[in-house]
């Protein structure tokens, strides 16, 4: 762990800024995606109909997310990842404003379908731009940094539901979630282009459909990967203040003071198995983490009581955040150089689309199971955990490639760790 954090601190200003920006863009995309998991029951009651008809709307966002991808991916290996990010961080500011004046549920439905294409172009542009400018070394650590973002968003939104919801109601919410576009600012004045990118320019660029067709058995792995990782993600995060809720009938201050106790657990688990990551190589790290989920998964949902409840959240989301940790520098360092700003964030987004059903699904199954939330969450953390374990156990690693040598898409080449 020293050693990671030896060398980190030997960034050079530059890449700091690199790793501040495209953390804070994942942090605050996060937030603003959050937001609505807190107040599903509240937009419900206000628009006259119930919590599984709100929630299509954690859907559409998931669903649009490959689209929005594609589009900013094939943008950032065209123009840069710099000017892209700053345009889609400015974009899913404005969809969240918007989404605060929503006069019924189909209004609302379709800003969170335009929110959901801003957000899907964030987290492969800025992946790419900060693993393409720090040193190799660095790139465990780093990794668990940028996606610890996610759980620092859902712990933002945590902290904002718990002190100003009851204030500002959930209207006020996606009004605060506009502040994200201040980001742009910094990007600019601090953050520069990734000189991957930069070296590429002089040399001819194939079209994203060939390189993709070259690397056909990584990419389709890529997805399923993903999608077991979504499941795992949103399996155990996007209902659960509903379950707290719903089920056990806490206040607000209780939903928010435990999502706060588990946010801070999934951004330890995804700074440690990233730096673990570096250590014993990205497969291995994600398969302990996965494992380690099954066994603290009944006292997540069963635990008695609010404190024993936190314990479990706190335990469940060091390791399902653990496994994410390594995603980012994983999926990068298997892209194909020319297309690093859309391969990673493509498949991810993908496997998002494939996953986008889950909140859905729950909802459902906890609906047909006389309001057990507990059990529905319980089934799908449990068996998506295994999925992912052998997905990445017998799968594709390149720990440590140099970017720009070696093409990451020798797809039948697998680096044993």
């Amino acid at each position: 762990m020293m050693t990671a954090l030896d060398s980190l601190r030997s960034l050079s200003p530059q890449q700091r800024n690199t790793v501040i920006a495209a953390y804070l863009g994942w942090t605050l995309d996060a937030f603003d995606f959050f937001i609505l998991v807190f107040v599903l029951k509240h937009i419900a009651e206000e628009f006259h109909t119930d919590v599984p008809a709100v929630a299509v709307a954690i859907f559409l966002t998931l669903a649009m997310r490959p689209l929005g991808a594609l589009i900013f991916g094939l943008a950032a290996d065209r123009y840069g990842r710099r000017v892209t990010l700053m345009i889609d961080v400015l974009l899913y500011s404005v969809f969240e404003f918007l989404t605060g004046f929503s006069t019924g549920l189909t209004m609302f439905l379709v800003l969170r379908a335009l929110f959901g294409i801003a957000m899907g172009g964030e987290w492969g542009v800025g992946a790419s731009l900060t693993m393409e400018t720090i040193p190799e070394e660095s790139r465990g650590l780093v990794s668990g940094i940028l996606q610890a973002g996610y759980p620092s968003g859902y712990l933002i939104a945590s902290i904002v539901f718990f002190l100003l919801f009851p204030i500002i109601g959930w209207r006020g919410m996606f009004f605060v979630g506009a502040l994200p576009a201040l980001l742009v600012l910094y990007i600019r004045r601090n953050v520069q282009e990734s000189p991957a990118f930069a070296q590429r320019q002089s040399k001819p660029q194939r079209p994203f459909l060939t390189v993709l067709r070259e690397n056909i058995p990584l990419f389709i792995w890529a997805v399923l990967l993903m999608t077991a990782f979504n499941f795992f993600s949103h399996g155990t995060q996007d209902l659960y203040p509903t379950f707290l809720e719903a089920q056990k009938q806490y206040d607000s201050y209780t939903v928010g003071a435990i999502a706060i106790v588990y946010n801070i657990g999934a951004i330890v688990g995804g700074l440690s198995f990233g730096a673990l990551s570096e250590r014993i190589g990205r497969r291995r790290a994600i398969v302990i983490a996965a494992l380690l989920a099954i066994p603290v998964a009944p006292l997540w949902v069963y635990g008695h009581g609010p404190v024993m409840l936190a314990i479990g959240a706190f335990l469940m989301q060091l390791f399902v955040q653990g496994a994410w940790g390594i995603v980012p520098v994983h999926l990068n360092e298997l892209s194909p150089d020319e297309v690093r700003g859309t391969f990673p964030g493509f498949a991810y987004q993908l496997g998002n689309l494939l996953a986008s059903g889950n909140a859905s699904i729950q909802a459902g199954l906890a609906k047909r199971w006389g309001g057990d939330y507990a059990l529905a969450l319980l089934v799908v953390a449990s068996s998506v955990a295994v999925v992912v374990a052998l997905f990445a156990g017998f799968g594709f690693e390149k720990k440590g490639i140099r970017f720009g040598g070696k093409s990451a898409g020798e797809a039948d080449r697998v680096m044993q760790t």
